[in-house]
């Protein structure tokens, strides 16, 4: 459920109508609402009731928008982040630096050391390499980091392979095989107080299946490692779940998984960790964008719009579906495609699909927008970088400033030698 409706024929966000947004802010520009955040930060929570000792940390980079963190923060979420950049924000928006979980494959020195700086909760490892250099650090500083191992399970999550990260052919973890002797030696290092393991097989989960073949895998380990006299007081199960992008999508629901979960993990006696995102943010958010014109083809129309593929990627890089609607439908359709203006054939949203008739100066909405949408946008073309706005029943507020090309000009230099 999301609160981006039709009233009285147009599209509102909350309380407010589109058209007043793209008439005061512009085209395009994003539109997240206050109520279906806090809406889908409770339904998550209220989802594991029966899984014992939770903590939840949202994937920052599904949208690290500053006010959306805010938002999540008071409703007692902490911050799963892969970068020192995500983990300045979670700060920056109120995220407890001991609810804060540093994940991600390539930590540098400079990260780890920002992490041990801010006092974050967790390190999640993903290499024995890693592990080392932290354990390094921190015992030269006199402490002890707590961390988990990162384990690869070799399930395949059955979603698009771009997004999936729990094969033994993908980048994340290590092998669940060589695991027991890399966390016995790491276990030895002083500055580390490994307390735990961690996975996460990918995201836009459509069937709880492979999470419980990951999960029964994962708490197998666990008694492996308590046999061999581990103190497993930490596990970190990750995020994944999908949300609905089409129609006809009927991912799993926060009880469903919860249910699982709880089923799996029974006898653990561990802290279960989530890294929730996508199923939070993703309906929370839409985009607005305005018709360029109607540009006629050989099959179908080309609608072509003032939002292009550095405004929202997915659909270029994923072959994502985002559903297209008018914000102010005729009750009419058409078969078209929806293009953007980049000199790219990828730039396109949706191809030859049915969808709401619009026209010349229409305004659409690429709905399901809210995750992985701002955050991966950019200023291909030396287009503007697409701004954000929160609305909050009758009231909103840009929460991120169109960024315009003179703005990033302005950052370049011209050396003397070429003048």
């Amino acid at each position: 459920m999301d609160h981006f409706q039709l009233k009285n024929g147009v599209v509102h966000a909350e309380d407010i109508p589109l058209p007043k947004i793209a008439e005061e802010v512009g085209t395009p520009v994003y539109v997240y609402s206050r109520a279906t955040l806090e809406r889908h930060a409770r339904v998550f929570r209220e989802g594991l009731k029966d899984a014992g000792k939770i903590h939840l940390a949202f994937a920052v980079k599904a949208n690290p928008n500053l006010a959306v963190l805010r938002i999540l923060a008071n409703q007692g979420y902490g911050g799963d982040v892969v970068s020192g950049g995500e983990m300045q924000r979670a700060l920056a928006a109120g995220m407890k630096a001991e609810d804060i979980v540093f994940s991600g494959v390539g930590k540098s020195r400079e990260e780890l050391t920002l992490g041990l700086d801010k006092g974050i909760g967790q390190f999640n490892l993903e290499s024995e390499e890693e592990g080392v250099m932290l354990a390094e650090i921190a015992a030269a500083r006199g402490e002890k980091a707590s961390a988990t191992l990162r384990v690869n399970p070799d399930v395949d999550a059955g979603t698009h392979a771009k997004i999936s990260t729990g094969k033994k052919e993908n980048k994340f973890g290590v092998g669940i095989d060589v695991a027991p002797d890399i966390y016995a030696r790491l276990s030895r290092l002083e500055g580390l107080n490994l307390r735990g393991v961690a996975v996460h097989i990918g995201s836009q989960l459509q069937s709880l299946d492979p999470l419980e073949k990951c999960y029964t895998r994962i708490g197998e380990l666990v008694e492996q490692l308590r046999a061999a006299g581990h103190t497993i007081s930490h596990v970190d199960l990750g995020g994944g779940l999908g949300v609905p992008y089409k129609p006809e999508d009927n991912p799993p629901s926060p009880a469903e998984y919860g249910a699982m979960v709880a089923r799996v993990t029974r006898h653990w006696d561990v802290t279960l960790m989530f890294e929730p995102g996508r199923v939070i943010a993703g309906n929370s958010g839409i985009m607005i964008t305005r018709v360029i014109r109607i540009k006629p083809g050989v099959d179908s129309d080309f609608v072509i719009v003032d939002a292009a593929m550095n405004d929202l990627m997915r659909p270029a890089i994923y072959d994502a579906w985002h559903d297209f609607a008018a914000v102010e439908p005729r009750g009419e359709t058409m078969v078209a495609s929806i293009v953007g203006p980049i000199c790219e054939s990828s730039d396109i949203f949706a191809k030859e699909r049915t969808v709401d008739r619009v026209e010349t100066g229409d305004l659409g909405i690429f709905r399901t927008a809210g995750a992985y949408g701002a955050t991966m946008a950019n200023t291909y073309n030396s287009r503007p970088l697409v701004p954000e706005v929160l609305v909050d029943g009758n009231r909103y507020a840009v929460v991120a400033e169109r960024i315009e090309p003179a703005t990033i000009m302005a950052a370049e230099h011209v050396p003397d030698w070429l003048k």
